[in-house]
């Protein structure tokens, strides 16, 4: 039988990577890793999943923050260096059984498997659970998919690396804090400052070829965020994030505690087989206190009707986007009638607008907000990685947001200031026995109040 040598190919660690590589020879499971672009973090990875596999069968995942980029960043990717595909560069054939194109599928002769998916379908994935599992590019990620996976390698003992570049002080970050002081975590931030693994002449220009395209300060920002892993860089493409830097710097952003003595407002973005997002807030004076958030998948409205009864907070109002007005397909009931008829919450469902308006809106909104920080953690998270969706053909940023983990709570927070937007500004036309939906006249609103089209009638 002829010796396999892995990692495969000659590869060996390069000089600031082998503190990272001997973390996982010692048998650390834990390992979050913020290093620069073009720092090898992937093919570190891969390598490292290649030893792994053949030391324990088990299923193994290479996961991306969303599945249709998963074949261009590493089924397909080819190493320059080499003119091989990086999974052929990691994985040689004498150890591959059967490989399936389709679904970015390998199984190993010894059993093992291996697999490229999406963390944004994360409960959708079938099988046995994994052993290993890489989040490449994790600051882009949805987090929930570590909290599923989370339990499952605890138990079975199996392995977790998160690499990425910082995109912002979220999820990534705070874990990269608990890393750095964790005896049983790796953590380390490289940037290029250190490695010196790019010539400072390719960086300049690449600064210069940016700021030409998207202006000076959006190029420092790519910059500090790529190359020298800042946190605090602002967010290329990010609708919201310097009004939350705002909030924070002011002192909004920490403890808002619920008031008994307020009335507690929602506003739902409603998934079909998706993710259904509730932010939850009270008024104080011309102050908006976010309170709480809400977030799953996979269930029905009756399960988010009993977490607001859980909650034991008097509600006065909910709001609903435009198409919880509409029949769906099979049962043709509105979801707008299921929530009155069947859990007795009675909805205002809002006119359809555009995003732009709604974006709009929140930025007039998040100047009044003050948000509780740590059970609004995943929604904060969400609204400041939410961002404009990137070009690679046209080199700059869509007049459209990019569609991925963070538009559930970016969308309900939109129908929230709409409607917060409506009850203080707009006026509309009174008819005879129907009164205007403000929050005044709301508080008195009998609970068999019918709803039609944003009005309480």
């Amino acid at each position: 039988m002829t010796a396999i040598t892995l990692p495969a190919n000659g590869w060996r660690p390069r000089p600031y990577q082998l503190g990272a590589w001997g973390a996982l020879e010692r048998g650390v499971k834990r390992l979050a890793l913020a290093w620069h672009r073009r720092a090898g973090k992937d093919e570190l990875c891969l390598h490292w999943t290649a030893c792994a596999a053949m030391q324990r069968v088990g299923p193994y995942w290479h996961m991306l923050p969303q599945a249709n980029q998963a074949r261009k960043a590493i089924w397909d990717a080819v190493n320059p260096m080499t003119g091989r595909r990086r999974i052929d560069d990691a994985f040689p054939p004498e150890i591959i059984a059967d490989r399936r194109e389709t679904d970015m599928f390998i199984r190993f002769k010894n059993g093992a498997t291996w697999q490229v998916v999406g963390s944004d379908n994360y409960n959708s994935l079938v099988g046995s659970p994994p052993v290993g599992v890489v989040f490449s590019e994790y600051a882009l990620a949805d987090p929930q998919a570590w909290a599923m996976l989370r339990p499952i390698l605890a138990e079975n003992g199996g392995w977790a690396l998160f690499i990425s570049t910082p995109r912002g002080r979220n999820h990534f970050q705070r874990m990269m804090d608990f890393a750095r002081g964790n005896d049983e975590w790796y953590g380390e931030v490289l940037p290029v400052s250190k490695t010196r693994a790019i010539p400072a002449r390719v960086i300049e220009q690449e600064l210069a070829e940016l700021t030409a395209e998207r202006g000076e300060m959006e190029a420092r920002a790519v910059i500090a965020q790529e190359y020298e892993c800042s946190f605090d860089a602002a967010i290329p493409g990010a609708y919201y994030a310097d009004w939350l830097n705002t909030a924070e710097q002011e002192g909004r952003v920490g403890s808002v505690p619920h008031d008994p003595s307020l009335p507690v407002f929602t506003a739902w973005d409603l998934g079909i087989g998706d993710s259904t997002a509730i932010w939850f807030y009270q008024m104080s004076g011309g102050e908006l206190r976010v309170i709480d958030y809400l977030e799953s998948s996979g269930v029905g409205l009756d399960w988010y009707a009993a977490r607001l009864r859980e909650r034991g907070y008097s509600y006065a109002g909910h709001t609903l986007p435009h198409d919880a007005d509409v029949s769906e397909l099979g049962t043709g009931r509105r979801r707008v009638d299921v929530l009155r008829n069947e859990h007795g919450i009675h909805a205002r469902v809002l006119p359809r607008t555009s995003v732009d308006d709604g974006i709009q809106a929140v930025r007039r909104l998040l100047p009044r907000c003050r948000f509780d920080a740590t059970r609004c953690e995943r929604g904060l998270d969400a609204l400041r990685n939410y961002q404009r969706e990137w070009s690679d053909k046209l080199r700059t940023f869509r007049d459209r947001p990019l569609h991925d983990w963070t538009s559930h709570a970016a969308d309900a927070f939109r129908y929230l200031a709409l409607g917060e937007r409506d009850m203080t500004e707009a006026k509309p036309e009174r008819k005879p026995g129907i009164k205007p939906f403000t929050r005044e006249w709301l508080f008195a609103a009998e609970k068999e109040t019918t709803i039609s089209k944003g009005y309480y009638q």
